[in-house]
């Protein structure tokens, strides 16, 4: 075997190697725009679970009116002053644990922690939203 023939033996993985590495970049850099619809779909998907959650349509108006005022619907939003975590801004977060373990993740348990909130609190999702409006919180 020549040296030359050696050579382009050796040098061939690397020349796929280098092609693999460039795919899995520019995999990783499409990847990578990726969490701005997982977001989107995120809110979509919240927005339906508190639908099936709140079967009066007043009280979900004003549910959906705070949610979007704290957290654009956005489970994983965090107040990074307050900490205050989820949908509904649960200060802090992991008081939503009342409502089940995957609080961090779950949109329903974040959803079934935040109605109980403004029932207790406020007697219904309005009576926050009323509560929200004079005070720019809840």
């Amino acid at each position: 075997m020549s040296a030359a023939s050696a050579f382009r033996r050796l040098s061939a993985p690397k020349k796929a190697l280098a092609g693999t590495v460039l795919a899995a970049a520019t995999a990783g850099t499409l990847l990578a725009s990726a969490p701005a619809q997982a977001a989107t779909g995120d809110a979509s998907s919240a927005q339906r679970v508190a639908k099936k959650m709140i079967a009066d349509s007043a009280q979900f108006q004003c549910f959906s009116k705070i949610v979007d005022h704290e957290s654009d619907w956005n489970p994983h939003a965090t107040n990074s002053s307050s900490g205050a975590y989820g949908l509904v801004q649960a200060l802090p977060g992991d008081k939503m644990a009342e409502a089940g373990s995957d609080w961090k993740t779950n949109p329903a348990t974040q959803i079934k922690w935040g109605l109980d909130y403004m029932k207790d609190r406020y007697g219904s999702p309005c009576g926050a939203w009323g509560f929200w409006q004079s005070n720019g919180w809840y």
